[in-house]
């Protein structure tokens, strides 16, 4: 599921100045953690690369993420085996415009396919609609629906800010500052299908502080993450995790040609 994409929709996949140029970017991400809308789906790093392109307002993605270490008993059977192992291929589809006249709206339309290699789980597709508004902090609204087993939804809101310059690592390598939070709710069919809580309710916070500058072609962003669970029955569930708030590194680095 998706860590890949906690800012997921309304995520920066950069629109070209010309709409009709096509853009590739190929990136590979490393967080100490793998969590995704609160579920802890790897607690002990993973290496996520993907490819991404853009051609005007459409935008596609293929992402994946690979265990460094046993971290999961993904079979069931009380081994931890996966490390080294690629675990998830998703592939998504992204549509983000201006909505009519309205200076500053956008809208997106998407799909999310999610698929598990060397795992037990059921791929599943998630279908999403966003809205964001370009003004200070950059709020935004995605809700993603899942059309295969899982009857319910998700809805993330999100707040976000860039900073161009807060240092410099040299006299031509300036870094800047993106700072970013977003709270989930699930809808009762999403809640039931992935902690067993029948009830809607706020899910997880998730904060992010991110310094990304460019070097040798390449942009690099190290970040630091805190996610929490925001219901104390989810936090009781214990589905995913005995913990419930994680701290974790991160470092990213993403080219566009």
């Amino acid at each position: 599921m998706d860590g890949r994409f906690w800012c997921v929709v309304l995520t920066d996949v950069t629109r070209a100045a010309e709409a009709d140029t096509l853009r590739f970017a190929v990136g590979v991400d490393y967080f100490g953690k793998y969590i995704w809308r609160g579920q802890n789906l790897q607690d002990d790093g993973a290496v996520q690369p993907s490819i991404s392109f853009s051609y005007g307002s459409l935008s596609g993605t293929i992402w994946g993420s690979i265990d460094l270490t046993n971290g999961r008993d993904v079979d069931g059977d009380g081994r931890r085996d996966n490390a080294g192992e690629l675990t998830e291929v998703d592939y998504s589809l992204d549509w983000t415009a201006s909505l009519g006249d309205l200076e500053g709206l956008a809208y997106s339309l998407g799909v999310i396919n999610y698929t598990f290699p060397n795992t037990p789980f059921d791929d599943t597709t998630e279908v999403y609609v966003g809205l964001s508004l370009d003004v200070f902090l950059q709020p935004s609204v995605t809700a993603y629906h899942d059309v295969d087993d899982v009857d319910g939804t998700y809805v993330s809101f999100g707040l976000s800010h860039s900073f161009a310059e807060v240092a410099r690592l040299a006299p031509d390598i300036p870094v800047g500052m993106d700072i970013a939070a977003s709270v989930g709710w699930g809808s009762t069919g999403y809640n039931k299908a992935y902690w067993g809580l029948d009830d809607g309710r706020a899910n997880d916070l998730t904060l992010q502080m991110a310094l990304p500058f460019e070097a040798w072609g390449w942009t690099i962003t190290p970040s630091i993450n805190y996610v929490t669970l925001l219901s104390h029955d989810i936090r009781a569930s214990d589905s995913y995790s005995r913990d419930s708030d994680y701290l974790f590194a991160g470092f990213s680095l993403t080219k566009g040609f």
